[in-house]
């Protein structure tokens, strides 16, 4: 599952497409090891020269070529953009020649000096400062995935279900908090690390989560996402600081979903519901790893969210099919997940759960419940998922209003093509039956 790294001799048609590659996987360690350089307090500055390296690149390499190492020249023009930036910014004679010695030259393998091998990582740095305690949680779920891993507003707005302005004004006081508060780059000493861990799970979770299921855009997995999320906590756990049950409990669950993905997506590109899946197609080795992280996850006193997502995620894939899915254990799941994170997603998602073991009336009732959640208007997965129930239930006519509302709000392209099928069948089947 991992990505196939851009070629050096593409041509100028697919030199946009090289780019976006290098957007999506390294822009993030990029602005870690710039960060690392150039200090915290120029998150921004550091921000914006990857922004333009990556423009730079769209400009200047149709006509001189592209490098032989792309990542390092990335790195390179970057790194000095800063360093002009800040002179121009009349930083002292003494400030820049330190700059010098202190940003260093990308080595002609970039991907080993950015692979993480250890809690020190450059991403994982920059995750720890941007989980800073001065922080609200919003706020370090934003800012995380915007200087982490690339995100714009927008798509920050659609992975946390908030507006566009709201993200925006968090991250630019994020930033400024960051500042008046003296973060640096360094890890936090002692109980610190501890004390972060949970906001950094968070993101990570969520960062995941984005991968697996995109809001938005072409294609509905981003994989570059999945595998940043599941490398990233696999560094957690192979650290003893942060070697703990929840952190196992959170690779588990990643795994083991991420496992699914081969079968998820059809050779047009059409997503395939995970009833319709062909399980043997499930990557047996993610799930293998999975099964062990989640047989180390339970090793603790405390259960956490993670634990009970990654025991719901471990019933699905040990069915044989979906037809003999252990539901009633998936419903007990679900109410004891929300006893520890009550949310309008989570009961959307118990609510299918409802369906499979009470009927979809019962169903139905538990959706009518949360229409009103604030987080949820927008979010085309709840009128998908009431559509699907009416359909359960005999109701043609209702299913496919439910679904021409989950076509009004945005989702990936495989999402609404499945959503149209849905609905073209709904309305075929309504006219036999008036007729």
């Amino acid at each position: 599952m991992t990505p196939e790294a851009p070629h050096p001799d593409a041509s100028p048609a697919d030199l946009p497409q090289l780019v976006e590659h290098l957007f999506r996987h390294h822009s993030g360690r990029l602005v870690a090891s710039l960060t690392r350089a150039f200090g915290a307090e120029h998150l921004d500055l550091v921000e914006d020269v990857v922004q333009e390296a990556l423009l730079r690149a769209l400009r200047t390499w149709p006509f001189d070529a592209v490098p032989d190492d792309p990542l390092a020249w990335l790195h390179r023009v970057a790194r000095n953009l800063a360093v002009d930036a800040l002179r121009r910014g009349r930083i002292e004679r003494r400030a820049v020649r330190n700059f010098g010695e202190r940003v260093p030259e990308c080595p002609a393998a970039p991907d080993a000096h950015f692979a993480a091998v250890e809690l020190g990582d450059d991403c994982l740095r920059l995750m720890f400062l941007c989980c800073h305690p001065s922080l609200p949680p919003e706020s370090q779920v934003a800012l995380t995935l915007k200087s982490l891993c690339g995100f714009g507003v927008r798509e920050i707005a659609r992975a946390l279900l908030a507006k566009e302005a709201t993200v925006a004004q968090r991250l630019s006081r994020a930033k400024e908090r960051l500042r008046q508060a003296g973060a640096t780059f360094d890890l936090p000493a002692g109980d610190g690390v501890t004390a972060r861990l949970r906001p950094v799970l968070d993101v990570l979770y969520l960062l995941f989560n984005e991968g697996y299921l995109a809001h938005a855009g072409s294609e509905l997995v981003r994989r570059d996402l999945v595998e940043e999320a599941v490398r990233l906590t696999g560094i957690l756990v192979e650290h003893p600081a942060t070697r703990r049950p929840e952190v196992h409990a959170l690779l588990a669950l990643m795994l083991l979903l991420g496992a699914r993905l081969p079968a998820r997506i059809g050779d047009l590109g059409a997503l395939t519901p995970a009833a319709d899946q062909d399980r043997s197609a499930w990557d047996r080795e993610w799930l293998r790893c999975g099964f062990v992280h989640f047989e180390r996850s339970i090793a603790g006193a405390t259960e956490t969210p993670f634990h009970v997502e990654a025991a719901i995620a471990a019933t699905h894939v040990r069915a044989p099919s979906d037809a003999q899915t252990d539901w009633p254990t998936i419903l007990r799941l679900y109410d004891r997940l929300l006893g520890l994170r009550d949310t309008p997603i989570v009961r959307l998602n118990r609510a299918v759960a409802i369906a499979k073991v009470h009927g979809p009336g019962p169903a139905l009732l538990a959706v009518r419940a949360i229409e009103q959640a604030r987080e949820l208007r927008s979010y085309h997965l709840l009128p998908a998922t009431r559509g699907w129930l009416h359909c359960l239930a005999g109701d043609p006519a209702a299913a496919a209003a439910a679904f021409e509302e989950a076509l009004r709000h945005d989702c990936s392209e495989p999402e609404r093509r499945l959503l149209e099928e849905r609905l073209t069948a709904c309305r075929r089947q309504s006219s036999n039956i008036s007729t």
